[in-house]
């Protein structure tokens, strides 16, 4: 055992996960840069390492302690308790380690919904500002203790809400947020189906081939706390229903338009990767492999409501990541092992998953909007649309994704 109780197992894949989970944001950063135009790569993927430095600051500070609560009803803990975890052990230490790769990315996905359109300053100050007012305490809600993990025991029950690695915590709150921001900034100039393509599809793949590893420490890796008794379920659900998704994507893009393409197949498989998280240990693999395959379909159909709704979510964020994150949580309500309706439970577990879904969908949608106008309306959260129009990676950063001399 180590000195603060773990066994050298524990403790070698508790860090191992957390480096694969921290590798994610840096694919978020390759399948977002991907996506959008060659002049705005570069601010693409700066504000998923903006990210990564200012939430891993603050959640070290006091993010952390905010995370878990004393009482089922406290709106979160008290962030001043170990102001920059001064007197924490080793174990928690482990453990504020792989909270904060969680709180990165989550802060780092809201970003896909305002490429190509954003000041970067004001990203920070919307990341820094919603991962306090948010996802510490929502964190806080679903595994630190507080109303979520507690639902079920309030309504008498012996079974509760289940959201294992992040369903609501990290993408419907992520997603909800999205929808907020793309909201307060408004449509791209030359909004249209079909106006923005990917500028580099390579690296489309490769963040979504970079996102797919990584996600094996984002589902497996809280097995440290539980003597890896579920790592293979989780494990092979992360797999197939992986897997699954890519399917689903591209046979409804073969339907609906001739192709099946690389960038369907790669949102495919993060839409089964968003859907399997909160499911990934309530699952047998033959239900993971139907999730993935739904989830994959109805998010390649869910990221065209942005056309008919009107909402410019750049990178998909709601059709994928808010809907997918909807999907997984909700599924569990029907074939949860034991709990779901169809697989020998009853209908509280739908009602548990809608709620908890449901409650945290609200609250950061409604958060974010507020931080986010209060910003547009004081140092301003959109650039000027020349610079929108011209590419925002020289005017923001000084610097272009792609230099092409020639002597």
């Amino acid at each position: 055992m180590d000195a603060g109780g773990m066994d050298t197992g524990e403790l070698t894949w508790a860090i191992t996960a957390s480096a694969l989970v921290l590798l994610m944001t840096p694919g978020v950063a390759f399948f977002y840069g991907g996506l959008v135009k060659a002049k705005s790569v570069v601010s693409m993927m700066m504000m998923s390492f903006g990210a990564l430095g200012l939430i891993s600051v603050l959640w070290i500070l006091y993010g952390y302690n905010m995370s878990a609560v004393a009482l089922p009803w406290d709106f979160s803990g008290n962030p001043f308790s170990d102001f920059a975890l001064g007197n924490a052990d080793n174990t928690t230490l482990v453990g504020a380690l792989f909270g904060a790769t969680f709180a990165i990315i989550t802060v780092a996905l809201v970003s896909g919904a305002i490429a190509d359109r954003a000041k970067f300053g004001s990203w920070l100050v919307f990341a820094g500002l919603w991962s306090t007012l948010v996802y510490f305490p929502v964190a806080a809600w679903v595994w630190g203790g507080g109303w979520i993990l507690n639902l079920g025991n309030a309504l008498g029950l012996d079974y509760t809400v289940i959201d294992y690695a992040g369903g609501t915590a990290v993408h419907i709150n992520a997603g909800a947020a999205a929808l907020a921001l793309a909201i307060v900034l408004g449509k791209r100039v030359g909004f249209r189906k079909g106006a923005h393509k990917p500028h580099n599809v390579p690296l489309v793949l490769l963040g979504a081939a970079i996102l797919w590893f990584g996600w094996f420490g984002f589902n497996v890796g809280a097995e440290f706390l539980n003597g890896m008794a579920n790592a293979g379920l989780i494990g092979i659900n992360t797999l197939g229903a992986t897997a699954a998704g890519i399917i689903g994507w591209l046979l409804v893009e073969k339907v609906k338009d001739g192709k099946a393409t690389s960038v369907g197949a790669s949102s495919g498989a993060v839409a089964g990767l968003v859907a399997i998280t909160p499911s990934c240990a309530n699952l047998t693999p033959g239900w993971g492999l139907l999730l993935g395959l739904l989830a994959g379909a109805v998010c390649a159909l869910a990221v065209e409501l942005k056309f008919k709704l009107g909402f410019d979510d750049s990178l998909d964020v709601v059709g994928i990541h808010m809907i997918g994150g909807l999907i997984g949580t909700v599924y569990l309500g029907f074939f949860a092992t034991g709990t779901g309706l169809f697989v020998g439970g009853d209908a509280m577990q739908l009602v548990l998953q809608v709620t908890a879904a449901l409650g945290v969908l609200v609250y950061s949608f409604v958060v974010a909007l507020a931080i986010g106008w209060a910003i547009n309306r004081t140092i301003g959260f959109r650039v000027r649309n020349e610079d929108e129009l011209a590419g925002i990676d020289t005017v923001v950063h000084g610097e272009e994704g792609y230099v092409l001399e020639t002597v």
